[in-house]
């Protein structure tokens, strides 16, 4: 099995953790201001959070390049309508409505979280 659990910089941890688990219903799995680990109902890490500038990570040290250029963060989850409103809720950055991808045959819509990188959000 391989699972894929990326980390992202991020300007300020505990704000984007509050972010992401409103859009997503997920949960902390670890919590402070340097390093946050996001988790699914099932207790399963998807995405990690860290704070640019903190130990010493090479591709971490720069807060000022475009973050994520070359990446789409893809995320498929169980409720889209619910992650949809939620969205709503949150003022988000909206990228692409809710839609019918005709390519992969889901829902999804596209937004940019406080960061400034891109989510795909489908069912």
């Amino acid at each position: 099995m391989i699972k894929n659990q990326p980390i992202i910089g991020v300007h300020d941890v505990e704000k984007s953790s509050k972010w992401y688990q409103h859009l997503l219903d997920c949960k902390s799995g670890h919590g402070g201001d340097t390093f946050e680990m996001l988790q699914d109902s099932n207790g399963s890490t998807f995405l990690c959070l860290h704070k640019w500038g903190e130990h010493d990570h090479p591709t971490l040290s720069n807060p000022d390049i475009l973050p994520g250029n070359g990446l789409i963060l893809y995320l498929t989850v169980e409720d889209l309508k619910k992650a949809w409103k939620n969205a709503q809720d949150l003022h988000a950055e909206i990228e692409e409505q809710l839609h019918l991808n005709p390519n992969s045959g889901r829902e999804q819509f596209c937004l940019k979280d406080p960061d400034g990188y891109y989510l795909m959000i489908t069912a």
